[in-house]
């Protein structure tokens, strides 16, 4: 059950994931972005049998908190199922966006931005993940202008945002290059 909200992040329901996907209807999520103690970014190739957007790279991890989970608390479930590990993170921005998907699906999401730092091993479920790597943000934006078709279409509106932020707020023990 996904949680729906208001455009201020206000839960007005829960729904089935699949319906609010086909209905485009707003809900909550969160996207985990990790680095390592060099600045790079860990990135995950979602799985090919993933019910959207199969085979495209995309941030750490990311989903939907189950209601009366924090965003926090469900990146770090998540991280712990899609990809083996545990690690802290830290809400740092939220945004709403809505992107048509394949499968006739749309993703309306009020999306909490999570970022951590993790050096540990990755111990990808295969069901979610179908690789992984870590990449420097220069080298993401490099790809990103020229291979966009390559990425999920929240990663391709995240990551702008998260670069932005990241910059302005001098993280950038996150954002070496």
């Amino acid at each position: 059950m996904l949680v729906l909200v208001d455009e201020q992040d206000n839960p007005t329901g829960y729904m089935e994931k699949m319906e609010v996907h086909r209905k485009a209807l707003l809900h909550r999520a969160f996207s985990v972005f990790l680095f390592n103690s060099n600045g790079e970014m860990l990135l995950q190739r979602r799985a090919m049998k993933k019910y959207h957007s199969g085979g495209l790279w995309t941030n750490t991890c990311c989903s939907h908190p189950y209601p009366g989970e924090t965003p926090a608390e469900a990146g770090r479930r998540r991280m712990k199922e899609e990809l083996g590990f545990e690690t802290a993170v830290e809400p740092v921005f939220s945004f709403i966006y809505k992107a048509a998907l394949d499968n006739e699906l749309t993703e309306y999401e009020f999306d909490h931005v999570l970022i951590g730092e993790y050096d540990g091993s990755v111990h990808p479920n295969e069901d979610e993940v179908g690789d992984y790597c870590y990449k420097s943000m220069d080298d993401l934006r490099s790809s990103l202008s020229s291979h966009p078709q390559l990425y999920t279409a929240w990663f391709q509106i995240a990551f702008p945002m998260l670069d932005e932020y990241l910059e302005k707020n001098k993280l950038m023990a996150y954002a070496t290059t």
